[in-house]
C-alpha cells in the first residue's frame, strides 16, 4: 500500500503518481512575510503525465481550489485577490470565498467552488520552502487532509491551532463537496 502522500515530482520519477485519481497539493510562501497560497487540485482519469520546464503537466481533466492567507499586517487587505501582483494573487473575487478571520487577525480564504481545468492542467515546481504533494485516495483520505492542513496552516502560515482547525475543517468540507470522484468528475 502507498503512503498517504508525496512529493509529486518524486513520485513521477518513480511511477507512483495515481492515475485513475488524487489530489495535489502545492503551497506559494511569501519569502518575507506569512502569506501564504495553496492549490489544491483533483483529477481523474490521466492520459498522460510529462515534464516540462515549468512542472509537470497532466492530460485529463482537473479541478482547482484556492486558499489565501494573509498575516495580520498586510498592507493589501483592501485589494481583490485576483488583481494582486502575481506572487501574491488567486484568480477569485472576495465574493466567492469564504472568509475565517483567527484570532491573532490573520484572514483565511477558501475558494467556495473549485475552477474546473478541461483537457490538461500543470504543476508548478515548487522552489525554496514551498511544495507539492500527491495525495493518495485511501480510506483515510480526508482525515489526513484535515492533519495536514491544520498543521502546515498552524505553522507555515501563522494561524493559531484553534483557527487552523477550524480552517482546515473548512477546506476539506469544500473539497470533499465539490471536488470528491463520485458521479461524472466532469462537472460540477
Amino acid at each position: 500500500m502507498p503512503s498517504k502522500a508525496m512529493d509529486l515530482f518524486e513520485a513521477y520519477a518513480q511511477d507512483k503518481l495515481p492515475k485513475d485519481e488524487g489530489y495535489i497539493i502545492s503551497s506559494f510562501f511569501s519569502n518575507t512575510s506569512a502569506y501564504s497560497r495553496y492549490e489544491i487540485v483533483s483529477y481523474s482519469g490521466v492520459k498522460s503525465i510529462y515534464l516540462t520546464e515549468e512542472g509537470l503537466t497532466f492530460q485529463t481533466n482537473g479541478k482547482k481550489l484556492h486558499v489565501l492567507i494573509e498575516p495580520p499586517n498586510y498592507p493589501h487587505k483592501a485589494i481583490e485577490p485576483y488583481v494582486r501582483s502575481s506572487s501574491e494573487q488567486i484568480p477569485l473575487r472576495f465574493s466567492e470565498l469564504e472568509q475565517i478571520v483567527a484570532k491573532n487577525q490573520t484572514r483565511i480564504m477558501i475558494a467556495k467552488k473549485p475552477i474546473i481545468s478541461f483537457s490538461s492542467f500543470t504543476i508548478l515546481k515548487p522552489t525554496g520552502i514551498n511544495f507539492a504533494l500527491a495525495f493518495y485516495s485511501l480510506p483515510d483520505l480526508y482525515d489526513t487532509l484535515s492533519i495536514f492542513f491544520e498543521k502546515t496552516y498552524n505553522k507555515e502560515a501563522g494561524v493559531p491551532m484553534a483557527d487552523a482547525k477550524k480552517a482546515a475543517g473548512k477546506t476539506v468540507d469544500i473539497i470533499k463537496n465539490t471536488m470528491n470522484f463520485t458521479g461524472d468528475f466532469n462537472q460540477e
